[in-house]
């Protein structure tokens, strides 16, 4: 079922995608070569509960992190991992969800570790524009088709690189995963028609090898079964996601970090309006 989202509502899911931004930003001065994925895990759980939110994927359908972070060829869900040590060149996804007050949002980065080389920012810079692309498309009266097909024309018409096919964008709240469904791929003008008030996110994982196509394996733990993510041709690969809300001045990110870099008319206003 999908929901649409009263102002109060709205203005729950801002608050919580401001704490959300806030972490990521913060991140930015923690991920560097030699850290452990475990301890960006610990980094972002103490940084959300400190002030007074949770990180919401613990729990969830049997998960036992707050965060997804993911290295280099692997491509999304990996668990954080204390024998995980980055090294320079590495490019790490961080996934998370954050509830604050019983309001989900959802978002992810792909930071480089050090210095990485043209190639590898390259694959990056790709995947960012792409989601901001996708959002452009997030207007009333469109369809999420449109968001697909402006994702996969930029990646692969554009750049020739692999859109992931197999794992998607999402509605979200009052859970962390809502209809509807929102892939990275698909024709304009077909599938459901974009309303006032639904929160939705886009978050594309682009394969630097060109194959959209990945490997499902298990993490290695003899304590966990849990299923994650990576290339099948061995490349590298990057992600970007945001929480946003469809509206009548088009779409307003909820989850967009500091420094704006231009992307100000996606700033979301919901804590001025009356309820």
């Amino acid at each position: 079922m999908i929901t649409i989202k009263s102002v109060r509502e709205l203005q729950g899911m801002q608050k919580s995608g401001r704490l959300l931004a806030s972490m990521f930003e913060g991140l930015r001065d923690v991920i560097k070569p030699g850290i452990s994925t475990w301890d960006i895990e610990e980094w972002c759980q103490k940084y959300v509960k400190s002030k007074g939110g949770r990180l919401s994927e613990q729990g969830f359908e049997g998960y036992k992190y707050g965060t997804c972070i993911s290295v280099n060829d692997e491509v999304a869900h990996q668990t954080p991992r204390k024998d995980r040590i980055l090294n320079e060149g590495d490019i790490v996804k961080v996934d998370v969800t954050c509830n604050l007050n019983g309001y989900e949002t959802d978002s992810c980065t792909t930071y480089p570790v050090g210095k990485i080389s043209k190639e590898d920012q390259d694959l990056i810079e790709t995947t960012r524009k792409a989601m901001y692309l996708g959002i452009d498309q997030a207007v009333l009266g469109n369809r999420i088709g449109d968001i697909g097909h402006a994702i996969q024309t930029f990646v692969e018409d554009e750049h020739h690189y692999g859109d992931v096919r197999e794992l998607v964008g999402h509605g979200i709240q009052p859970s962390i995963h809502e209809d509807p469904e929102v892939p990275h791929w698909g024709k304009a003008g077909h599938g459901l028609r974009l309303r006032e008030g639904m929160t939705i996110t886009c978050e594309p994982m682009v394969e630097a090898g060109g194959d959209w196509h990945i490997d499902q394996r298990t993490v290695d733990d003899p304590n966990d079964d849990w299923v994650y993510y990576a290339t099948s041709d061995g490349s590298k690969a990057a992600q970007f996601e945001h929480t946003f809300a469809i509206t009548k001045d088009g779409p307003k990110i909820l989850t967009l970090q500091k420094p704006y870099d231009g992307y100000e008319k996606y700033l979301p206003h919901f804590d001025e309006m009356d309820d």
